[in-house]
């Protein structure tokens, strides 16, 4: 497990973690979300010993990850992908990295193939894209093939086919037991990747959740109905306990009632229905929602956004 414990970081007058508490634990994925400057990668940073906590602890197994003799038999991660000496080829980088840590030089072959790198293991990290660096770090964090991994935006410059194949692996080492944090800005890709979320906003918690619960209880769950004959249909199914709120484009949301009731009514009457969506709110909404109020760094809306936009 990783263990963070009323951890506290302050830079000078600005506090980045403010009594953090929370526990990330195995065989799920978890997602560690929050806005621009809520503190992540510092806690990250605080869990990895990088920096060093005013108050509080983090524990990797139970132990500071200083403490570990051989690091990265028991965590790996990536925080930054540029990180890797332009001058090296990307075999070259990761049998440093290997070395240092009594890891052969099979395994950095392994993890080659594992990140789609073996092609281009010869040429020059300093003249890879974003996200073949984005590999070769996430390479290195499994050159130990550790219990515990730690990602910082690891999808970034990623193409779809890239985002894919993050998402298999960390949900495939999840599924072998391993604990598995990853930072993200990406609302769509936590939906399908996650099992768990650890919500931050300027330091502090704000939910530590499973994420099918979180949306549940933070978002809207409707049905979108629309139909030629609305008023008659809005009165029918207000009739069987249903709440209807018209919305624009003479469209009917209805709660109270499912999609199959809503239609074997309609049918029952004779009044035609030309579209049935039951709406539920994304990850992406709930997540909004419950950060409005420690987003530091709010754009303003673009012009001719409106009312909408605000």
């Amino acid at each position: 497990m990783i263990e963070v414990c009323g951890l506290t970081k302050r830079f000078g007058p600005v506090t980045a973690v403010d009594g953090l508490s929370f526990t990330v634990r195995p065989g799920q994925v978890t997602g560690f979300l929050g806005p621009n400057g809520a503190g992540k990668t510092t806690t990250l940073r605080i869990i990895l010993g990088l920096d060093a906590p005013t108050t509080g602890r983090a524990l990797v197994g139970g132990r500071p990850y200083q403490r570990i003799i051989r690091p990265l038999h028991e965590a790996g991660a990536m925080l930054d992908a540029g990180a890797v000496h332009p001058g090296r080829s990307a075999r070259q980088h990761l049998r440093s990295i290997a070395r240092s840590n009594g890891i052969g030089a099979a395994r950095v072959g392994e993890v080659l193939v594992l990140t789609g790198l073996d092609a281009v293991a010869g040429r020059r990290a300093g003249g890879f894209s974003l996200g073949m660096k984005q590999r070769l770090g996430i390479a290195a964090a499994l050159l130990g093939d550790p219990p515990v991994l730690m990602f910082d935006e690891p999808a970034n410059g990623l193409d779809p086919e890239g985002i894919h194949w993050i998402r298999q692996l960390f949900r495939a080492l999840a599924g072998e037991g391993r604990t598995v944090f990853v930072s993200s800005h990406l609302m769509s890709e936590m939906a399908l990747t996650a099992d768990h979320l650890i919500i931050i906003g300027r330091g502090r918690l704000i939910a530590d959740t499973p994420v099918e619960e979180f949306v549940e209880s933070r978002g809207r769950r409707d049905v979108l109905v629309r139909s030629p004959r609305a008023g008659d249909l809005a009165a029918l199914l207000a009739a069987h306990g249903a709440a209807v709120t018209p919305e624009p484009g003479g469209g009917l949301a209805v709660t109270g009632l499912e999609a199959p009731a809503i239609a074997d009514l309609a049918a029952a009457r004779g009044l035609p229905v030309h579209e049935l969506v039951p709406r539920h709110a994304s990850l992406e909404d709930a997540y909004l929602d419950i950060t409005g109020d420690a987003t530091q760094y709010r754009a303003a809306a673009p012009a001719g956004e409106g009312a909408a936009a605000r």
